[in-house]
């Protein structure tokens, strides 16, 4: 009987499991249609500051525009910034992204360059600290869901860094969201800009659906507006001079997107991984159940074998 019990406190215990495991699940799924909206709500100021570039593309050339955040110098310092979760229970997320900084920094130094750390998200920052990483900056404790001001801090950082000339390079070491089961860890240079990469582009926005109970993100392409300004049209202010205002908010914007993929790819992570919990949770209850009955089934036996050995002995 003692043998029984436990059985049944562990399958107790696994179901309370399961039920947390699944909460998780759909909290993460929660966020990551909150993500989605600020995808969308964000959108018309992307899509108009794009508008905005490639209409002064078009006046003139940004090779020849003396802007700082265009100008490319010898490479001496690199700026690391990488993008992790404050928390774990996501399965690999962490892991990849710390994996491919790691060798990042690696190729940097041989190289025979130097690089500095801005690190977003508590898992990153105790790792590279226990092994001595050089880091310049931390930021951990940012909304689930990333925000515009949270971006405008972490791109004044980056500005001051680079055109102080503490860094000649800064490169964007984040998660890229595909799916609810895939994401890859990508490098995206920020600093310098590119003048090509400012050129307006189709762009992908994900939806997070369901579909007979289970969820699944639909992708569409997003063709974003490529017109010039109007030949006619009189600039009260040199062209470069909004240019050089513009740069920044397309830095922020920028940011703001890896770190919107980063955190859908975070909770994607973690729904993909509760889900495996509570399957595996589900196999583990069926399996238990399945030796409670073979243990309860011989006891019950065993019973049955001692009360007719027993009214064989009084017979006898």
């Amino acid at each position: 009987m003692a043998n029984l019990k436990l059985i049944r406190d562990r399958i107790q215990s696994v179901k309370n499991t399961q039920k947390i495991t699944e909460a998780m699940r759909l909290v993460a799924a929660a966020k990551v249609r909150r993500a989605q909206e600020q995808v969308v709500n964000t959108r018309p100021f992307a899509d108009r500051l794009a508008q905005v570039l490639y209409g002064l593309q078009s006046r003139l050339k940004f090779e020849d525009a003396d802007l700082p955040l265009l100008k490319r110098r010898e490479v001496q310092n690199v700026g690391l910034l990488v993008v992790t979760g404050d928390r774990g229970l996501c399965g690999a997320y962490n892991s990849n992204i710390i994996r491919r900084a790691e060798q990042r920094a690696k190729e940097l130094a041989a190289e025979g360059i130097g690089y500095q750390m801005i690190i977003v998200g508590r898992k990153a920052q105790q790792y590279f600290k226990r092994r001595d990483y050089p880091i310049k900056a931390t930021y951990e404790g940012l909304e689930q869901i990333p925000t515009a001001a949270e971006a405008s801090q972490i791109a004044d950082e980056l500005l001051s860094l680079f055109l102080s000339g503490s860094i000649d390079r800064v490169e964007l070491v984040y998660t890229k969201f595909v799916s609810l089961i895939s994401s890859r860890p990508v490098i995206q240079t920020l600093l310098p800009l590119d003048p090509q990469g400012l050129e307006v582009a189709d762009d992908e926005m994900f939806r997070l659906t369901s579909s007979g109970g289970q969820f699944q993100v639909e992708r569409s392409k997003v063709a974003a507006p490529v017109k010039g300004f109007p030949r006619d049209m009189i600039f009260e202010q040199d062209p470069v001079q909004i240019l050089n205002a513009l740069l920044p908010l397309y830095l922020n914007n920028q940011l703001l997107r890896g770190l919107q993929e980063s955190a859908a790819s975070e909770l994607a992570a973690r729904m993909s991984a509760m889900s495996s919990a509570s399957d595996n949770a589900k196999t583990l209850i069926s399996s238990l159940t399945l030796s409670y009955n073979k243990a309860r089934q011989a006891a019950i036996t065993q019973e049955i074998l001692e009360v007719v050995g027993g009214a064989e002995a009084l017979s006898g």
